[in-house]
């Protein structure tokens, strides 16, 4: 890779959410450690496809530039993953660059994101604590929980789990394994654990834990390295013990 003296790209365009996909090729200089972001930075600052052509700057999110905030996420040669952490020198050329099609295309590799957003927001994933005054320090969390929790909590929304199920898409309500994934770390938590039962319910609905098909490539796609599928089985007991409880009537069973 290092002798190349430029680096060529295959990006699927979009120019709006209802036209047509298509592909356009651009090849820019060859730089040392160049990661996909500052390739698409370069091919902003100088739109000009790989025929010498003048074109519009390619479209992509980002925001923390570290594997922090999932924001870039697209699909790179054919792999959902983090266009801020995948390097140049490390994929094979040309370099394919598309949107995620789980989600509906704004535009290019712009991505709407809310279909996982509504779905938190539906399983209540925070811990609802109402009013601005001090409510002291709180219920500690053992260290053995507070350990596996922390794993779980580096989840960053950034879509790839829902790309790589194959169970999230347009014909279904399956809500998608990063669901999972927080509704177990918000029910661990000593305070978030008053919601535990709401947190279940929803998760019984339409879309919600019977839309799972274990195929496992969640756990395999997450560029966090986080237990999903463990978190799948977790929920999956905890929502069919809520279920006897809510079918008894009783906290107790």
């Amino acid at each position: 890779m290092s002798d190349k003296k430029s680096v060529r790209f295959i990006i699927t365009r979009q120019d709006n959410p209802d036209s047509a996909p298509y592909q356009e090729e651009f090849e820019i200089a060859y730089r040392p450690n160049m990661n996909v972001i500052s390739a698409l930075m370069e091919i902003r600052r100088n739109p000009v496809n790989a025929k010498g052509e003048k074109t519009t700057p390619v479209a992509w999110d980002m925001n923390c530039l570290e594997e922090v905030c999932g924001a870039c996420s697209m699909i790179i040669n054919g792999k959902p993953r983090q266009s801020c952490s995948a390097l140049v020198d490390q994929l094979e050329q040309p370099i394919r660059l598309d949107a995620m099609r789980t989600f509906p295309v704004v535009r290019d590799l712009q991505v709407d994101r809310s279909r996982m957003f509504d779905s938190l927001k539906k399983v209540k994933a925070w811990i609802p604590i109402d009013g601005t005054y001090d409510l002291g320090p709180g219920p500690r969390m053992p260290e053995p929980k507070r350990q596996w929790a922390y794993e779980l909590s580096k989840c960053m929304t950034c879509g790839v789990c829902l790309e790589a199920c194959p169970n999230v898409n347009s014909k279904t309500n399956f809500m998608g394994p990063a669901v999972f994934n927080q509704v177990r770390l918000f029910n661990a938590h000593p305070t978030g654990e008053m919601n535990k039962a709401e947190r279940l319910n929803a998760f019984m609905e339409d879309g919600g834990m019977t839309g799972c098909g274990n195929s496992q490539n969640c756990v395999q796609s997450c560029p966090k390295g986080i237990p999903i599928t463990t978190s799948i089985a977790a929920v999956n007991r905890a929502a069919t013990l809520q279920s006897f409880k809510n079918f008894f009537g009783s906290d107790n069973v």
